[in-house]
């Protein structure tokens, strides 16, 4: 089966001991293919996804505990993230399918900075980068399609897709109790590894829910007026802090940098996000050590804090144990158990 050849090496960066994942796996060919997994790190969490690509900061203070449930119905991907604390995430959906996400708790839940009403179903296209701002204790349901099987059964049913316009809005307002049943459904089928389950039957009636839904959506393009250039400021920064690699990075540097005052600064960071631009760089700083202490063998903490320009040990480390529930030193344990 060839979805089931594309799970190997995700998580290879996390060492032989991390690929050990509670896999179900398939009774019989015509079963689903269904794996459980549970993680106690961000960075371990953003790779159990099955091909996306994905990178998180942790953005609430404490101990991450995450937890995905997935299954693949044939070619069509259901999944049951759980993350105990907030996260931004960036993410992306492997290439020439849709993605259709439902989240259980809707406070504080943004995607590209966008707030989420208990009408919208989040979409978004395969190999199209977003963003996510998840509050602590959420769960999402994920249902990623094929464009072949999505769009194929539509033209062949006459419903004509009109999600042209979902490549800039990432909302679709559609019936709340339509969503629910839906996500229902998707978690009925992912509770159902110890249960004999019929694939066409089950993928049958996943599709014909999701093209109900999307047969009767329309784009939810209401935003601030400001939201666009808000949106604007806060990626220019999140891009600068990537090309800026180890170089810590200083609310001047970032005002001069998006050329605007450090109001509209906070105004945009905190809209789109829901956080400070201070908030920001420094969780974003704290988070980028933590994976230096993970990724990189033999490097020492006090290189990897000056990294990102922590250079009061005592201050860092009281930082990172708040931010992470974990000593630096507890983290660096992780990489050689």
């Amino acid at each position: 089966m060839a979805v089931a050849q594309r799970r190997t090496d995700t998580a290879s960066m996390w060492g032989e001991k991390n690929k050990e994942w509670t896999t179900i796996g398939q009774k019989n060919e015509n079963a689903p293919y269904w794996r459980k997994t549970v993680s106690d790190d961000i960075n371990e969490q953003s790779s159990r996804l099955t091909d996306w690509s994905q990178e998180y900061n942790q953005c609430s203070s404490g101990r991450f505990k995450g937890q995905v449930d997935e299954c693949f119905l044939d070619n069509i991907q259901l999944i049951n993230e759980y993350t105990s604390q907030a996260l931004y995430q960036h993410c992306r959906v492997w290439p020439n399918a849709f993605w259709i996400g439902i989240p259980d708790n809707r406070q504080q839940f943004r995607i590209d900075g966008q707030g989420v009403e208990q009408e919208d179903l989040l979409c978004r296209h395969g190999g199209t980068d977003f963003d996510l701002v998840t509050p602590a204790e959420c769960n999402i349901i994920s249902i990623v399609v094929p464009n072949e099987t999505l769009f194929g059964l539509a033209e062949h049913q006459g419903i004509r897709l009109a999600l042209e316009d979902s490549c800039d809005t990432p909302r679709l307002r559609s019936n709340p109790q339509q969503i629910q049943s839906l996500a229902q459904l998707a978690r009925k089928i992912l509770g159902a590894s110890d249960s004999p389950l019929d694939v066409a039957v089950h993928k049958d009636l996943l599709l014909q829910q999701v093209l109900s839904l999307l047969d009767d959506a329309e784009p939810n393009g209401q935003v601030i007026p400001s939201h666009k250039h808000r949106k604007a400021v806060v990626d220019r920064v999140r891009q600068h802090l990537d090309s800026a690699g180890d170089l810590p990075v200083t609310m001047t540097a970032l005002c001069e940098l998006t050329n605007v005052s450090r109001r509209t600064l906070q105004y945009s960071f905190e809209s789109i996000l829901g956080i400070s631009p201070l908030q920001f760089l420094r969780t974003t700083r704290l988070n980028r050590v933590r994976r230096k202490l993970l990724t990189t063998r033999g490097i020492s903490i006090a290189d990897a804090a000056a990294s990102q320009g922590f250079y009061h040990q005592s201050q860092f480390t009281a930082d990172y144990k708040r931010l992470f529930g974990e000593r630096p030193s507890e983290t660096l344990k992780r990489v050689y158990h």
